[in-house]
């Protein structure tokens, strides 16, 4: 008899069915998908390595696999399955966008800027392509204003609130200045130095790359809104430090497996690379650029060499110095993260000069040269003020003389401090001439040519010795024909980068349009003299708008007689047409309230003035001398140091002005007329 429950113990095996082939190419592990540049365009591939499975399914069904886009091909040893899409349709109209947009020279986007600030139209382009995207690289020719472009993404974005700024030495307070006149609202600003790092929540701090590796866990360790890299052609060696502080360090594969974790990199919400020159010398050193800001789109040294750099082994190791696909490479790079316009491309834009000053630290030796030159002008100034002062209320005297004899003591004492403000104005020359040297290399590299002026022979001789047969050289004893055989070396020789002349010698009658970059060591105190010399790139043949620069370290005399020169060419230059009266005088300081009244004009005003008028006047000018501090540039009531020295004496006078002296007082108080009560302003003034 049979058992039922033997009918249900069969121990056969059941066969189970094959995996189908989405089975098997579901179940394997692929690589993440990456983009690769083929002769059909680019395309997206992920790669496996082969099973028995998949092999046996390939060997069943091979047009299939080829047709779903599917290749087989064996890689170090082994089998790989490499899966072929096409780029997605949508992101290729994007990437038509981006490059349109790598080129803009305008937007029609609104940006905050303070009152006295405008963004040209190729900025404004430039500050809405970085707005769109978490990194950028920033690659405008110098000179167009990368540091307003990123400083106006701060504007745009008020959710960036942690800045971190990273640039040379030489550039940290340029950056600082520019923050200033540029932000919007007012935000803490910090220089970090050697041995202080703020923790700001709301605020920009700014680094430079020498003192990097002193901070770098506590900048790791922060979470910032945004970096923004200044000059980042100097991270494009992978191996030094300052790259690995930066953008951090991926171990090897030895290293790896010892333990090395390696370095991370600097973290923020927004990136922002600034350069010049993204590609210094060979695309092998814009690959830490790139990689940094978009590891997606830009993985692996490796593919990036192989494609872009001509990589081959050469016998002794794999060389990677050359250049291969470079149209597809830039075309790749504007499609991504960067976005670059020359001066050619917004020369409409562009005036045809633009002047900057550049504040250099002074540290070390430059710092002890710069303190003896203030305390020396200090010394000097209170009796210059005072031989300036008499100078403006000699036109008030009855006694033609006195006025002449006033102008000459003034100059004799400026003669006296000429003298000695000249010594060490040249001791300040010599101390920043290692920091001259560093900008004009950097300049070199950026702009191919660069014309260099200078004010004393030793300084021309020391920067031309660093520079070599690369450099040529025009001063006051070089011959007639040495001279000629200069600037024709510098106008057609292409290995003849640096033009280097005195202000006087090599300022007039010669042409030197081979560059639109000319660069101030030294400074003239006339400023006729110092646009005379930036006219020698500025002529007939020049194509490009011309780069001015002065360097001058910070808290020299020369940082302020730059500011000054700027802006009285900047005035200049908007009225060229306006003459005004010479009555022989020297110039007074700029900005005190007589310095444009002639005599005549003065002897004018008298004659028209009231009894009335001039006792307002007398208790006005009392008034204002009570409130006044006495401080050597502008004091807690703002008064312009020399009004407050002529007010002061005017004040002495008590109730006896004449008719002259209270001109000088009445104009002295409309300046102020702030400071003063309404019904007396009006007296003075004579409008009741």
């Amino acid at each position: 008899m049979t058992n039922i429950d033997d009918t249900f113990n069969d121990t056969r095996t059941v066969r189970q069915a094959p995996a189908t082939r989405d089975e098997i190419l579901d179940h394997i592990k692929w690589s993440k998908q990456r983009e690769v540049a083929t002769k059909r365009g680019p395309r997206l591939v992920k790669s496996a390595a082969v099973t028995p499975e998949l092999m046996a399914a390939w060997s069943r069904d091979r047009n299939w696999f080829f047709q779903a886009g599917y290749s087989f091909g064996e890689f170090n040893g082994r089998m790989n399955i490499t899966k072929w899409e096409e780029v997605p349709k949508a992101l290729v109209f994007a990437r038509v966008e981006s490059l349109e947009a790598s080129r803009a020279t305008d937007a029609d986007v609104q940006i905050p800027a303070p009152e006295d600030c405008t963004y040209l139209g190729y900025q404004k382009a430039g500050i809405a392509f970085s707005a769109n995207r978490p990194a950028t690289l920033l690659g405008d020719e110098m000179g167009l204003g990368k540091t307003i472009q990123a400083i106006g993404l701060l504007n745009a974005d008020p959710t960036l609130k942690r800045i971190l700024v990273i640039c040379p030495a030489s550039l940290k307070l340029n950056w600082r200045r520019e923050l200033q006149k540029w932000l919007c609202r007012a935000r803490p600003i910090f220089i970090a130095d050697s041995t202080l790092f703020p923790d700001l929540e709301d605020g920009i701090v700014i680094i430079n790359y020498d003192i990097l590796h002193k901070h770098i866990a506590q900048i790791r360790k922060a979470a910032w809104d945004m970096v923004a890299i200044d000059e980042a052609h100097y991270l494009k060696n992978r191996e030094a430090r300052r790259t690995r502080m930066v953008f951090g360090r991926e171990p090897k594969r030895s290293e790896r497996a010892a333990g090395d974790q390696g370095e991370p990199a600097i973290q923020a919400r927004k990136r922002i690379l600034m350069t010049g020159t993204p590609i210094a010398n060979r695309p092998a050193e814009l690959f830490p650029l790139i990689h940094f800001l978009d590891p997606d789109n830009w993985p692996s040294f490796w593919s990036f060499a192989k494609r872009y750099c001509a990589a081959h082994d050469g016998g002794f190791g794999w060389d990677v110095t050359g250049s291969s696909n470079l149209e597809e490479l830039q075309t790749k790079l504007r499609q991504t993260i960067m976005i670059r316009r020359l001066k050619r491309d917004v020369l409409t834009e562009l005036p045809p000069k633009r002047r900057q000053v550049i504040e250099l630290p002074a540290t070390g030796e430059a710092a002890s040269v710069v303190k003896r030159e203030r305390a020396a002008y200090a010394a000097r100034e209170d009796s210059i003020l005072a031989e300036q002062a008499q100078v403006e209320l000699a036109k008030a005297s009855d006694d033609p003389t006195a006025y002449a004899a006033a102008v000459k003591r003034l100059r004799m004492c400026m003669m006296v401090a000429f003298d000695e403000i000249s010594q060490l104005r040249h001791d300040t020359a010599v101390a920043k001439i290692p920091q001259v040297i560093d900008h004009v290399r950097e300049a070199i590299e950026e702009s191919g040519k660069v014309i260099l002026f200078a004010h004393h022979k030793d300084v021309v001789k020391a920067i031309a010795r660093e520079f070599g047969a690369a450099a040529v050289t025009l001063v006051g004893d070089t011959e007639m024909t040495d001279r000629q055989a200069a600037v024709d070396r510098f106008q057609t020789d292409p290995s003849c980068t640096l033009f280097i002349g005195s202000i006087m010698a090599a300022g007039v009658g010669i042409t030197l349009t081979a560059a639109s970059h000319v660069i101030f060591a030294e400074l003239d105190w006339v400023p006729g003299n110092v646009t005379q010399a930036e006219d020698r790139a500025h002529r007939i043949g020049q194509r490009e708008s011309v780069l001015v620069q002065h360097l001058v370290l910070d808290g020299s005399l020369d940082a302020n007689i730059a500011r000054t020169i700027v802006k009285k060419q900047e005035v200049i230059e908007r009225a060229l047409d306006v003459r005004a009266e010479d009555d022989g005088g020297p110039v007074a300081e700029a900005g005190h309230a007589t310095h444009a009244t002639s005599r005549k004009a003065v002897q004018e005003e008298a004659d028209a003035i009231t009894p009335t008028q001039i006792q307002a006047a007398e208790s006005a000018i009392q008034l204002l001398a009570g409130m006044c501090d006495g401080a050597r540039q502008i004091d807690g009531a703002g008064f312009n140091k020399l009004d407050a020295q002529i007010g002061r004496i005017l004040a002495s006078m008590g109730n006896r002005l004449s008719p002259r002296q209270a001109v000088l007082a009445r104009k002295i108080c409309l300046k102020y007329r702030r400071q003063l009560p309404e019904e007396l302003y009006e007296t003075m003034k004579g409008t009741t």
